[in-house]
């Protein structure tokens, strides 16, 4: 049975499918907008029947209709007798699709029907016009007076609607134009002036409710609104009134609660043309199309179109988002038009707050600079005083460090002499408290009094303090309390606070790590964002660096309210957010969470890793050996052995991918050429600097590899211009040269070429000594060809001169900030995936349009990998691959635009459908067997708590593949998900993180030692991920605990895949990689009882997936990067974060292992010879992270204690706990 809508139109899109019945009208209005329908009601009010004697209205908005089935519903049941339905539809047919397929279909189906298809903005207006039946031209005159609204408008288009199905004649109506921008309620109040920009059709709809409460918190707060209704700001005439109007009247600041941009997504990294002329600050009022009462029980808060079009759009203008300050509620069942009508209900609570948040911006921009207070906060996690000042890429003291520099270079007050540098900075901190116990002696930098948090605590949501007392008791029994108060943990600078972050409390109790993925913070948390705020009364806050903990406390996802953490901890503070470019996915949880705008920066430095000792020397012995295989000489069988025997000392034979009759030399040649071009990090960046010369030509070499849409890369453009065949860009390395291209590079002056990874290499180094002379400012390059020339144009017209931006860009963007100004929006995403678009860094980086996702390049590279990795599975396995379970972040989704999604559906034989001109997702459909020949393949997904908040539709999206996947009439062996359904009664495979939660449980396992065995890992990894995630896009997502229906899924488990879409990391630079992977293994071996395979794929260059075993990986990164002396030696020209970078790795790599056991043995063997028995490399540590050498030899007598390093030889063991001995010694003394 299916529900029936009591009153049409009166429910919630979240509230699910909903079937809609109207009893019938001549003509029939559908809209986007519930202004419409009140605007219709009112011309009712006006005259009964304004479209002719006796012909009745009805109307619906266009939400009630967004389900396949409900649309076919109401369309049989509904519309028999209509003659003309008029569809409003804001934001493009791409919405809409499948509702204006079937309109068509029924205007097509009956001669005397019609249908009137019309656009919210002039720019949609052809195009949706196109689709009506009626003549365009009378469809556009439509749409014209609807977009000016009011009821003489309305009144117009239905006279002219009647008119023409009485007559059949087509009367233009005349648009009855209205102010547009329009001011409205400007008062001579003085106080700072704030724009705030309102939907006309309120206005005309007689809806001011919202306003009215917009305006009057804005002046609770000392401000002077100047508030203005607008039709759209995609209009450029609007635009420009707006920009005329608001420069006129000086404003510090802007407040919107209109939907979308001002710019296409398209053109959005050009910029947003009114608001960087303007040039404030501009704030998202959230508006949400949901009931109040629906908002305060979602876990998520917003309904996926809000998240879309109130907060993923706006952020293409740079808009900072706020909260929301209306909810959607029924108003009246209006019985004329058979439909309930709503309206905005203001949220004053909500709406104090984002006033308080603008008068502190406006406050900020204010101050003078030599009276403004700020505060640098640096993350710290694990709580050890090796890991002071996370930072993914970021050489965060450093960039610290020059940051108050730059502060005291522009006139702020800092006091006493600042440090000079990171390492300053660093011992500095270190020499007072900080969250590790170690330092419990030591002085904080100040106490936040007991009585003063008290007062504070006193005063929060009563649901808050519930949940913190029922983990942490009351305020007075913190054990962190003491005499004075909550000891603060930083330094004072004057005006300048640098603060270290605090702890989130894992480590007070082992027991959490296993059962609490919701922790709520400790009072002591909260007690250091209170000092900021009270005590050292700072005015702004700038984390610094990827990523600190306060954007993922518990609480709703989007749309806080009151008793949500972030929202607690840091209040309506400006925030800004230093920010790695490649990383929108986390970088936008800052924004929506925790108001931030992001300053993004460039990558670290990249280079080719080259081959180094053993391998360079083994590289070599196999050319050697092929020269006197070609000559005949009698030497070569004893190089062969020499090889032979240098593979096996190498520990390089199980990962070559050797078939029977292979020769292994071939592998290892083959191997060899793919390591000596994988991509690497080389140093860390400084924020607000370029690396050195040298680096800067091979980070610049990095980024002009890639293809790009309009032309090639610059290695594929030499390999042209030289007339070799083979594409450097897409085709392998190991791969054999062809006979052409082999006698070709010969005559360049190769010697005994055989591989392309022979050619990549003398091409990268064409490529790095352009990039160098076009760095050198050359006006002339050595001559090179007609494809290599225009990419060497286009480098020198684009690339080059943004990349040397940067560092300019970064400095300024954080002086901006600082100072209360806008900070433009700029795109996010990889670089080195073909992004040049990226560069200029500095910019409040946005993500991606939700709506097109999977795009149809993440299916093509999703769907090559699938098909990769089914192959590889059988021709390893001898059986097919039936069931997998895959991790799924909303990072990478937002910078690849959903391959892991398509990957999925591809695996499962599903195949997306895109609507025509938007190119967004509006269906999928089901691969036959026959075509698709193999199994489809039964996957379970694991996704993130981010990609839970912000992809909501795609869980919709997978949950339908699964149930048409479930419902197909197929045999076991074809469809293994189908057995299962029929078995379980239900097909659901999307798992992820409790409401509110965030993380995948084990490194908090991992850093306390607090776990006995793998099944430890495994049951936290469970206890944190066993949520199931059900729904089909239709309406609210349905979370339940499903820890047994996990299991099940888990249970059958052949794989675990793990995808990663650049290389600009490794899965040894981040946590993520082993919480998820190596815990989504640990748990499938748990409840099997036997290990999966678990496969790694490369998605970083979309025309060249790669798929191999995790084993495979682990060898490729630990010899290109972690042992490699590149890499080793630009850790050491960073100091104290060089060596926090080499132990987070050590540390990322025992955990893999501790969880997965696919880390090779010798491995810890190499560490400890090629890291701390190096003596430059253990001076280094010694010198400027004696705690992260103490960790590392401890991290390595852990592994041997847990049988993981079972090959240690005694003197090793001997000589890392005398290091920890000594670095004891120098860290005390």
């Amino acid at each position: 049975m299916h529900r029936l809508a009591a009153v049409p139109g009166s429910h919630s899109p979240e509230d699910g499918v909903v079937y809609v019945e109207q009893p019938g009208a001549d003509l029939v209005v559908l809209s986007s907008a519930d202004t419409d329908l009140a605007a219709l009601a009112a011309t009712l009010d006006r005259e009964s029947f304004p479209a002719g004697q006796g012909r009745q209205l009805q109307g619906l908005n266009l939400a009630s209709l967004q389900h396949p089935a409900v649309l076919d519903h109401y369309i049989s049941t509904s519309l028999s007798g209509t003659r003309l339905v008029l569809i409003r539809l804001l934001g493009g047919r791409g919405h809409w699709s499948y509702g204006l397929e079937q309109f068509r279909l029924w205007a097509e189906t009956v001669s005397d029907r019609h249908l009137v298809v019309m656009a919210g903005t002039a720019d949609e207006d052809e195009a949706l016009a196109s689709l009506s039946t009626v003549p365009a031209p009378l469809a556009v005159a439509c749409s014209q007076c609807l977009r000016e609204g009011g009821t003489d408008n309305v009144l117009g288009v239905l006279k002219s609607l009647g008119s023409f199905l009485d007559h059949g004649e087509v009367v233009l109506p005349a648009a009855q134009a209205v102010e547009d921008p329009k001011p409205h309620d400007w008062q001579g109040e003085s106080g700072p002036r704030v724009g705030v920009i309102l939907y006309r059709a309120l206005l005309q709809s007689g809806d001011l409710a919202l306003a009215e409460a917009l305006l009057s918190a804005l002046r609770a707060r000392g401000l002077a609104p100047r508030a203005l209704w607008v039709s759209s700001l995609r209009d450029p005439a609007v635009q420009r009134g707006v920009l005329d109007l608001l420069q006129r009247e000086a404003v510090d600041a802007v407040v919107c609660t209109t939907s979308f941009a001002s710019v296409q997504s398209a053109e959005a990294g050009l910029g947003a043309p009114l608001w960087e002329e303007l040039g404030v600050p501009v704030f998202q009022v959230l508006c949400s199309t949901q009931s109040a009462a629906a908002w305060q029980a979602s876990p998520v808060g917003l309904a996926s179109l809000d998240l879309t079009l109130q907060i993923a759009m706006p952020e293409l203008d740079g808009r900072i988002t706020t909260r929301v300050g209306a909810f959607k509620e029924l108003e009246q069942a209006d019985a004329r038009l058979a439909t309930g009508l709503h309206r905005y209900v203001p949220a004053p609570e909500r709406l104090a707050w984002v006033a308080e948040l603008v008068r502190r911006w406006c406050e900020l921009r204010a101050t003078p600079p030599q009276n403004r207070r700020l505060a640098l906060v640096l993350a710290n996690y694990p709580t050890r005083n090796a890991r002071l000042a996370n930072g993914v890429g970021l050489d965060t003291p450093a960039s610290a460090a020059a940051m108050l520099g730059w502060l005291q270079d522009a006139g702020y007050s800092l006091g006493a002499e600042i440090p000079g540098d990171g390492d300053a900075l660093i011992a500095a901190l270190l020499a007072g408290r900080t969250n590790d116990p170690e330092s419990s002696h030591l002085k904080a930098a100040d106490h936040l009094p007991l009585q003063a948090y008290l007062d504070w605590y006193g005063a929060l949501p009563s649901a808050a303090r519930q949940s913190l007392e029922a983990q942490w008791g009351e305020p007075q029994q913190d054990p962190s309390l003491e005499p004075h108060g909550f000891p603060i943990h930083g330094l004072r600078f004057g005006n300048a606070v640098v603060m270290i972050q605090p702890s989130r409390g894992y480590e007070r109790d082992p027991s959490l790590s296993y059962h609490s993925p919701d922790l709520a913070p400790t009072h002591h948390y909260l007690a250091h964002y209170l000092w900021l705020a009270q005590a050292a009364r700072v005015q702004v806050v700038c984390h610094v660096g990827k990523h600190g903990n306060l954007e993922w406390l518990p609480g709703k996802g989007l749309g806080l309210s009151g008793s949500c953490f972030p929202e607690l901890a840091l209040g309506p503070m400006p925030h800004l957010y230093p920010f790695i470019v490649n990383d929108p996915g986390e970088g936008s949880q800052a924004k929506r969470r925790a108001q931030a705008v992001i300053l993004d920066h460039l990558t670290p430095p990249l280079g080719r890793a080259g081959l180094h000792g053993d391998l360079r020397e083994l590289e070599a012995l196999i050319d050697e050996y092929w020269e006197a295989v070609q000559l005949g000489s009698a030497r070569s069988e004893g190089l062969r052995a020499e090889i032979l025997q240098q593979l096996s000392a190498s520990e390089l034979e199980g990962v070559l991918a050797t078939g029977e009759g292979d020769d292994p030399l071939d592998a290892a040649d083959g191997y060899l050429c793919e390591l000596k071009e994988a991509q690497i990090r080389t140093g860390l960046h400084r924020f607000g600097s370029l690396p050195d010369l040298d680096a800067r030509a091979e980070l610049l070499a990095c980024l002009a590899r890639p293809p790009q849409q309009n032309g090639l890369g610059l290695t594929q453009a030499l390999a042209r211009d030289v007339q070799l065949r083979l594409d450097p860009w897409s085709d392998p390395e190991e791969q054999p040269l062809e006979a052409t291209d082999r006698d070709r590079l010969i005559t360049l002056g190769l010697e005994h070429p055989r591989r392309c990874g022979d050619a990549v290499e003398w091409l990268e180094q064409q490529a790095l000594d352009l990039c160098q002379a076009l760095l050198a400012g050359a006006t002339a390059v050595p001559a090179t060809g007609p494809q290599t020339d225009a990419v060497l144009q286009r480098l020198q017209r684009e690339l080059v001169p943004n990349l040397l931006h940067c560092g300019e860009a970064e400095q300024r963007s954080f002086l901006r900030g600082m100072a209360g100004q806008r900070i433009a929006a700029g795109p996010s995403g990889a670089p080195t995936r073909g992004r040049p678009d990226l560069l200029p860094t500095g910019r409040n980086f946005y993500s991606v349009d939700l709506r097109g996702l999977p795009t149809e390049a993440a299916w093509d590279l999703g769907r090559r990998s699938a098909e990769l990795l089914v192959e590889h599975h059988l021709m390893e396995e001898g059986e097919p691959l039936r069931h997998l379970a895959l991790s799924v972040w909303g990072t990478s989704t937002m910078r690849n635009g959903g391959e892991d999604i398509a990957q999925c559906l591809a695996l499962m034989g599903v195949r997306p459908i895109w609507d025509g001109p938007s190119r967004r997702l509006v269906d999928i459909e089901l691969i036959p067997l026959a075509a698709l020949g193999r199994p489809r393949v039964d996957v379970t997904l694991r996704i993130s708590g981010l990609f839970r908040d912000a992809f909501p539709q795609l869980v919709g999206w997978v949950n339908q593949a699964t149930a048409l996947v479930a419902a197909a009439e197929e045999d076991a062996d074809g469809n293994p998900l189908a057995e299962a359904a029929r078995r379980d009664g239900h097909a659901w495979r999307v798992y992820g993180s409790a409401p509110g939660a965030y993380g995948a449980g084990l490194q908090g396992l991992i850093d306390s030692g607090d776990w006995e065995n793998r099944d430890d890992l495994a049951e936290a990894y469970l206890n944190w991920g066993s949520w199931r995630y059900e729904g089909d896009g239709a309406g609210a997502l349905r979370i339940a605990a499903d820890r047994g229906g996990f299991e099940r899924r888990l249970g059958s488990v052949q794989v675990v895949l793990q995808n990663q879409d650049n290389r600009e990391h490794d899965l040894l630079d981040s946590d993520d990689y082993y919480q998820f992977q190596g815990g989504l293994s640990a748990a499938v071996e748990s409840v099997r009882g036997t290990a999966p395979a678990v496969w790694f794929a490369d998605h970083s260059r979309h025309q060249r997936p790669r798929v191999h075993r995790l084993e495979k990986e682990f060898d490729k990164v630990l010899r290109s990067r972690v042992l490699n002396p590149r890499w080793i030696e630009g850790m050491q020209q960073h100091g104290y974060k060089g060596g926090f970078e080499m132990a987070a790795s050590l540390d990322y790599l025992f955990a893999y292992d501790a969880s997965t056991g696919r880390v090779p043995d010798w491995s810890y063997g190499s560490i400890a010879e090629q890291w701390l028995e190096s003596k430059e490399v253990l001076d280094f540590l010694k010198t400027h992270n004696p705690w992260a050498l103490r960790d590392m030899a401890e991290r390595l007598l852990e592994a041997h204690n847990r049988g993981l390093w079972s090959g240690a030889q005694k003197n090793q063991l001997a000589h890392l706990r005398e290091l920890v001995l000594d670095a004891e010694a120098l860290i005390e003394g």
